[in-house]
């Protein structure tokens, strides 16, 4: 098996771990969910006029402060809805489980063993080696 195989096959097990699922599932139930998908129009609604309120030459500072406060409200109103917190509990899970398996990828292509090598990167890491003085 060559390593494009074997990325397919990892492809596959990330697919099967739970924490994929519920991500995936709670995707599916915010993009099926009529009051979430509402929700999040009025908020993509308030931001573009927003924008356009910013690109006149003659501001309005009154209609901005009023839409910047309308998007806050409705952004906490979005991330106080139960789908949503499940959504981005799910995606944090996921999240880690991906920097984890990244983390190991890049540790292994560095020369370390991936077998013993940490798979949890360093708090400080930012996953660029661009800007990285080492990992302790």
């Amino acid at each position: 098996m060559n390593v494009i195989e074997m990325t397919r096959e990892l492809g596959k097990a990330i697919q099967q771990d739970e924490r994929y699922i519920k991500f995936m599932k709670a995707v599916e139930d915010n993009d099926t969910d009529t009051e979430v998908q509402n929700a999040v129009g009025k908020f993509n609604q308030k931001r573009s006029e927003l924008s356009m309120e910013m690109r006149l030459p003659d501001k309005n500072a009154d209609k901005i402060t009023e839409l910047d406060r309308e998007i806050h409200e409705l952004y906490d109103e979005i991330m106080a809805m139960p789908k949503m917190k499940a959504f981005y509990e799910a995606k944090g899970e996921f999240d880690a489980l991906m920097k984890s398996v990244n983390y190991i990828l890049q540790m292994a292509s560095n020369g370390e063993d991936p077998a013993t090598c940490d798979a949890t990167p360093p708090a400080s890491c930012s996953g660029s080696c661009a800007t990285c003085g080492g990992c302790g």
